[in-house]
């Protein structure tokens, strides 16, 4: 079942990012909670998530971002597409990266973009068949104090 993240989905989902490129859970800090209520309560932040039995084994975030261009159209932005090691394969991040177009079409956008930095071949093959292509764009990346 693909939904958006509710309040309580903190924890699945901090757990499952140890299978993105996390070494470790954040430690339960103020920081932590006041980010995650940012998350929740943006209008324009999606964190979607994918549910096998109870638990939460494959997510992707989808931003809009407003627009001045493009007929004042936002696009959609993804980021942390992630499947628990256990399930990949299966489809359950291409049912997530589906339901992300559908936000992005229900808010008028006039494109998805999203990077990876996977060099893997399965990897890059799994973005292309879910419609995004590598050449109409070049991505550069400026890496600000590392943490």
């Amino acid at each position: 079942m693909v939904r958006e993240a509710e309040k309580e989905d903190l924890k699945e989902i901090l757990e499952l990012y140890l299978c993105l490129h996390e070494e470790s859970i954040p430690e339960e800090s103020e920081h932590l909670f006041h980010t995650w209520e940012q998350i929740i309560h943006d209008e324009n932040h999606h964190l979607i998530v994918n549910i096998v039995d109870g638990k939460i084994v494959s997510s992707c975030v989808c931003v809009i971002i407003p627009n001045l261009t493009r007929s004042v159209r936002p696009y959609a932005f993804i980021e942390n597409v992630v499947t628990h090691t256990a399930f990949r394969g299966q489809g359950l991040a291409s049912e997530c990266l589906a339901y992300a177009k559908l936000i992005a079409i229900q808010n008028n956008c006039y494109k998805m973009m999203l990077l990876t930095g996977s060099k893997d071949e399965k990897t890059l093959n799994f973005y292309k068949n879910a419609g995004y292509n590598s050449s109409d764009k070049t991505a550069f990346i400026r890496w600000l104090n590392k943490t």
